[in-house]
């Protein structure tokens, strides 16, 4: 699922292709009934601007203009924003289309189910209204303390509450406590401040990173866990073996022996 480093390349393609373009007409695809898509009315509202600036809060894309409107757009699943010229066809899987004055377009593609996109007034006002927490790479350290700390739940789900820190999901939440040798069932309230110093600066390296490869995986570091990220393999930092198990619903990943 995209988290926080992949809505951020999402977001790079629409600022570099598609600013500043006066916007012709909005449609939808195909088979959208399963989607959270704007209607006519909201459409409609998008005609006749231009996208002059992007945000990214978490999980979320944004692009629109200091007055607005904007579209709001969570990548769900597999979703992705895809910049293209009439003349090569759009994407398939293409739900939500934006037809820019000339050649230019931008589909929001979504194979699966969880992606949505919405028309909003400002990327402030919808943060707040779903009640997204700060921003991974944007959260101080004595917050980030105060709020994985503080949880008395697993630190691997109180690293994937968007609503406490948005940005973080299963992949870099189990990366996260690779680095930092934290295992993901361990609660917030037994760590030490040490090791809450340590992950704060590990999840923002490890964003960052994957952020400067634009989400490139096969461009990280050898000894990261998501080259080996399947249960039975060996841990490329210690000789233990890599475990999958479920911490609050979902698959997680970590090393049996330096992960305590």
């Amino acid at each position: 699922m995209p988290e926080l480093p992949e809505a951020e390349a999402n977001r790079l393609r629409v600022e570099r292709e598609c600013l500043n373009r006066t916007i012709e007409a909005v449609e939808l695809g195909e088979d959208t009934d399963y989607l959270e898509l704007p209607g006519d009315n909201e459409r409609t509202r998008l005609v006749g601007h231009q996208f002059t600036r992007t945000h990214r809060h978490g999980k979320l894309i944004f692009a629109g203009s200091k007055t607005g409107p904007w579209i709001a757009v969570h990548l769900g699943m597999t979703g992705s924003l895809r910049p293209f010229d009439e003349s090569d066809g759009a994407p398939d899987y293409a739900k939500f289309l934006i037809r820019f004055e000339g050649d230019r377009r931008l589909a929001f593609r979504c194979p699966r189910k969880l992606g949505w996109v919405r028309v909003v007034d400002s990327p402030s006002e919808e943060i707040a209204r779903i009640e997204y927490g700060p921003d991974a790479l944007e959260i101080g350290l004595e917050e980030f303390a105060e709020v994985i700390g503080g949880s008395r739940g697993a630190t691997k789900s109180a690293l994937m509450d968007q609503r406490k820190l948005a940005g973080v999901g299963n992949l870099w939440s189990d990366e996260i406590l690779y680095r930092v040798g934290i295992d993901p069932e361990r609660k917030g309230t037994n760590l030490a401040e040490e090791a809450l110093t340590d992950m704060h600066e590990a999840m923002r390296d490890i964003l960052y990173t994957v952020m400067d490869t634009e989400a490139h995986y096969d461009r990280l570091p050898d000894d990261w866990l998501i080259h080996t990220r399947k249960a039975g393999s060996g841990c490329p930092r210690c000789d233990g073996t890599i475990e999958k198990s479920k911490v609050g619903g979902r698959s997680a990943y970590h090393c049996t022996r330096h992960q305590k």
